[in-house]
């Protein structure tokens, strides 16, 4: 039998404070350590005796009082570790305030120096490395891989994309060092989206446009290695809008892609990201999707938020996301990424939000089985935050601790200065600490939401109406094998408007003509008059009677 790795912990000389130490040696305990508390105001002797009589595997050593006290202490501690042979085969860390960590970092004593700046999952994490032998460079590079080993805490993400490549490549380098973020999300400008294989199509004006100018297989390369330190994050990068599997070989073989982001029906003349014609992109998407199953690449399909960022009725939101996963299952996904956008459109309440997460949730997990799982991820919806940059943080802030309801295993963090400006790394870290403090006091416990009536009524709802929808797109394509999967149907319940949203009146193929409203916190289809109407009574007048 395995013998648990031991942990020695107390505070030196005169400092009698002590919680400290004794949540370190807590948090050590739960993963699995052995743990030794001595408790506060200890001389160096009898630390001394016992390290020697307990022989720990580490040593921890707290003191808060002031620099100068700690300077003395720490020159006469190496002393007499060094006289007892002790400095050798052990490995010490210091827990204190900014001040004594900076003395605590020149005594170059400590393996890790812990000031209070930290989290709590940072500190779990470096405890987890310890125990385990694993040095940063060898955490885990695969999406499910890292959810587990970091679990309970949800893996970090946020995008970057700035205007030129140097620039973008120092901020992937900055991002790594601060190791607080598990995924970096590559933004590639428009240009790059749609003609990274034909760049005489590109219009050089349009270099840098939302996102960086990557141009050759090489600037992908580039990106990963400036990502290899700190924390090693995986990374992914958003799909091109044309030649997908092009796309997705490419991302596979430069940056080991933690997964791929299809849509559906999107990146087509649906949305003008792409020139493609719909029913055609819809079979190409799909291709797509199953060139990543393939390879065994997560796959997460971008379909339902889009919708929503179009204001659709949650009814329409509900449903594409159901569907979307449903299509994933049939085309061999086995790790499916569930992105769960909140307040989006803006003007959602954060009840009817979680009810419409919970209502997807429900559809999305309902096809779970061992060759199909879904993980959740969580973020905040850009449309909601204001310009100004304070609000904007609250606004995040409060989003993503009712977002964190939902146990997600992925946060997407989008940036408080996005509605202005690009984020760069300066900003994308401390967005991150703000989520990351949100969702630590969102573990110690939140109410239950599902036992609100008001959220569970809605959630019934949702998935009724949603039911609906589906249950009018198979009734079109009641002559197709799989109505759901099959491109020809799904384009129908676009023209037709079974699939429908209000911002795409006048623009693309879809219908357009649907109205909706926000009522009591929802988003919901309504008549001329601004009233409410039923989905059931939506989908009759498009001549579906369910």
């Amino acid at each position: 039998m395995k013998t648990k790795k031991k942990i020695l912990g107390g505070a030196i000389g005169s400092d009698v404070h002590v919680a400290g130490i004794l949540n370190f040696l807590e948090l050590a305990k739960k993963e699995g350590y052995e743990t030794i508390y001595l408790g506060g105001a200890l001389s160096l002797e009898k630390f001394l005796g016992s390290i020697i009589e307990t022989n720990p595997d580490l040593i921890a050593v707290s003191y808060r009082l002031g620099k100068e006290a700690l300077d003395k202490l720490l020159i006469e501690f190496k002393d007499l570790l060094r006289k007892n042979d002790l400095l050798k085969n052990k490995d010490f860390v210091f827990g204190g305030t900014y001040e004594t960590a900076k003395v605590a970092r020149k005594s170059r004593l400590f393996r890790r120096v812990f000031d209070g700046s930290e989290s709590v999952e940072e500190v779990v994490l470096y405890l987890r490395g310890e125990m385990r032998g694993i040095k940063k460079e060898s955490y885990p590079q695969k999406l499910v891989e890292r959810i587990n080993f970091k679990s309970p805490y949800p893996l970090i993400r946020h995008h970057i994309g700035l205007q030129s490549l140097e620039e973008t490549e120092r901020e992937i380098q900055k991002l790594a060092r601060s190791e607080e973020l598990d995924i970096i999300s590559l933004a590639p400008d428009q240009n790059a989206q749609q003609w990274f294989f034909t760049p005489e199509k590109m219009d050089p004006s349009q270099d840098g446009a939302g996102g960086a100018p990557f141009r050759k297989k090489e600037d992908f390369e580039r990106m990963y290695k400036a990502s290899r330190q700190g924390n090693f994050p995986l990374l992914r990068c958003y799909s091109g809008t044309r030649e997908l599997i092009k796309y997705s070989k490419l991302l596979y073989e430069t940056i080991r892609n933690a997964w791929a982001a299809i849509p559906l029906t999107w990146y087509s003349e649906l949305d003008r990201r792409s020139d493609r014609e719909l029913k055609k992109a819809i079979a190409e998407n799909q291709k797509a999707i199953k060139w990543n199953a393939e390879h065994d690449i997560p796959v997460e399909i971008n379909e339902s938020h889009q919708w929503a960022l179009r204001y659709a009725p949650d009814t329409v939101e509900v449903a594409t996301a159901y569907i979307a996963a449903y299509n994933a299952k049939k085309l061999g996904v086995k790790t499916y990424v569930a992105q769960y956008m909140f307040n989006t459109p803006p003007g959602i309440s954060p009840a009817m939000d979680i009810a419409k997460m919970l209502a997807k949730k429900e559809l999305i997990e309902s096809l779970h089985d061992n060759f199909f799982r879904s993980y959740r991820m969580v973020r905040a919806g850009l449309l909601s935050f204001p310009s100004d940059e304070a609000r904007a943080k609250g606004q995040l802030v409060s989003s993503m601790l009712t977002a964190s309801y939902l146990q997600p295993h992925i946060i997407h963090v989008v940036a408080f200065c996005e509605a202005r400006k690009r984020a760069k790394a300066k900003e994308i870290i401390e967005s991150v600490k703000m989520v990351k403090r949100a969702y630590s006091e969102a573990m110690k416990g939140l109410p239950n939401f599902e036992a609100d009536p008001k959220i569970r009524a809605r959630k019934k709802t949702l998935i009724e109406e949603a039911q609906l929808i589906i249950e009018a797109i198979k009734e079109l394509g009641k002559g197709s094998k799989d109505p759901l999967t099959d491109p020809d149907v799904i384009w129908a319940s676009v023209k037709m408007g079974i699939l429908d949203a209000p911002g795409l009146m006048k623009m693309s193929v879809a219908r357009g003509t649907v109205k909706t409203a926000i009522i009591d916190g929802t988003n919901q289809v309504v008549d001329d008059k601004g009233r409410p109407v039923s989905e059931r009574k939506r989908l009759k007048a498009l001549g579906f009677a369910l």
